[in-house]
């Protein structure tokens, strides 16, 4: 099975060049290749990264860059948050161990899969965090929570590899795939779209928590292409038919006598 596509690397907001080509470096020892990177705080490309990647230049020279998380996770089925903080998300938590037992299967059943990585200081955001499939923590010592960016990777990357080296066979799905990311964000505006219309976000100050809660709910669905279809469908029906039902109030609303016309059969 060495001729999977290993998982792609998204580091979002990464601030230092040194931390990006260090990242490079590991990937490469450990058989994966495609860098994306979300707004690097100094742009891209960075002369520091190929002097700290150590020849892993393959990898860097294939950088793709985005704006958003959303954008770059769009096309992938499969994607982990890795973070050490699990926050206010009601989402799967796995050791790197078995989240890469999951990227395993889920690319050998022909999936594009990821692992997002959060910027050097901040972290991941938890909007972002809802957009993947669970979080990956890695069981530091609780004595010491600090672990540099490259380190994270390096765990992660290595989990996957010896999977690539020494593994039983796949466990191919027996249901449909996921849906790609695009999909499911499409998904999530329409719903939230016609929620907002309904005034279901009330009060307004919660909207962006909402949100991510209903994120996070229909994202542990797994939801397929066919199941984006068909809830969309659902989110359409009911939207149509809010507009049949106003559409008589505001008839009936019209064939209401005026309270200043005189009463029928006076004159």
């Amino acid at each position: 099975m060495s001729d999977l596509t290993p998982p792609v690397v998204i580091l979002d907001k990464s601030q230092l060049a040194d931390n990006i080509g260090a990242v490079a470096r590991v990937m490469a020892n450990f058989g994966l290749s495609e860098l994306r990177l979300v707004s690097p705080r100094d742009g891209w490309p960075q002369d520091r990264a190929w002097a700290t990647a150590s020849g892993a230049d393959w990898v860097l020279e294939g950088v793709k860059v985005f704006d958003t998380v959303a954008e770059a996770v769009a096309d992938l089925n499969t994607v982990f948050s890795t973070t050490a903080r699990p926050r206010e998300t009601r989402m799967p938590v796995r050791t790197p161990r078995e989240s890469a037992r999951i990227l395993y299967d889920d690319t050998a059943s022909g999936l594009r899969t990821g692992l997002l990585f959060g910027g050097e200081r901040a972290g991941l955001e938890t909007t972002d965090i809802a957009l993947t499939s669970g979080i990956t923590t890695i069981p530091i010592d609780p004595k010491h929570h600090s672990l540099n960016l490259a380190q994270a990777v390096a765990i992660n990357a290595y989990e996957w590899r010896t999977l690539i080296l020494d593994a039983p066979p796949p466990r191919f799905r027996e249901q449909d795939p996921p849906a790609s990311n695009d999909l499911l964000v499409g998904m999530y505006e329409h719903l939230e779209t016609e929620l907002e219309a309904g005034g279901f976000f009330y009060p307004p100050e919660k909207k962006r928590s909402m949100t991510q809660n209903l994120r996070v709910m229909l994202g542990r669905s797994a939801f397929s292409e066919q199941e984006v279809a068909t809830f969309r469908g659902v989110i359409h029906a009911l939207s149509k038919g809010r507009g049949r039902l106003l559409a008589k109030m505001a008839a009936k609303k019209d064939e209401t006598p005026s309270s200043t016309e005189p009463p029928r059969g006076e004159g």
